[in-house]
């Protein structure tokens, strides 16, 4: 049975002008250690950035909250399996309103080209 779903569609232009003018600040308020060096190894990091931060905002959307409601953006993780697909990591409330929800299983979906990146998130019980 679905619980929530949330998409979001990110301009990677303006994630690059956050990263302009903020840079570390922003990224380290929003992405894990892990989330950064993913990033930063691609060709064009921001297109990477971009896809993530859709994942945390349909995540969030997913549960009918938006941003600075109860979960932190490091608290939800986007990381890729062995074969590259990307699933999530939920930390702190992230992974405890889950519980609370009765959540089984998280399903994420990406696409991203080098203007826009979107995701599609469905919570499953």
């Amino acid at each position: 049975m679905i619980y929530g779903v949330g998409t979001d569609l990110v301009d990677v232009i303006r994630i690059r002008k956050i990263i302009e003018k903020w840079g570390d600040r922003f990224i380290g308020r929003v992405y894990s250690h892990d989330e950064i060096d993913y990033c930063q190894k691609k060709a064009f990091p921001t297109i990477h950035f971009a896809a993530r931060f859709a994942a945390k905002e349909s995540f969030l959307k997913s549960l009918g909250i938006g941003l600075g409601m109860r979960v932190g953006l490091k608290d939800i993780e986007l990381i890729n399996n062995e074969q590259g697909s990307p699933f999530l990591k939920l930390h702190n409330r992230a992974e405890e309103m889950l519980r609370e929800a009765g959540v089984t299983a998280v399903h994420v979906s990406l696409t991203h080209t080098r203007n826009y990146a979107s995701a599609v998130v469905i919570l499953e019980k």
